[in-house]
């Protein structure tokens, strides 16, 4: 099984909060916050391009 370190959760307004973590053979992982069972992963590269386009406003059309 793999254990994922996460991050404090990442809160909006009202209950809006994702946890981002991280395993130790390069995995990350988003969750909703007090749903980390069920999270969405892939590569840590994949996930700092992520990061990197939504501070471009690449996902501006979705706000």
């Amino acid at each position: 099984m793999t254990t994922v370190t996460w991050e404090e959760p990442f809160c909006g307004e009202g209950n809006s909060c994702y946890r981002i973590g991280v395993d130790g053979e390069g995995g990350s992982y988003i969750a909703v916050a007090g749903q980390e069972d069920a999270y969405l992963s892939d590569t840590a590269d994949a996930l700092r391009q992520m990061i990197r386009d939504i501070k471009a406003g690449k996902a501006d059309h979705l706000l």
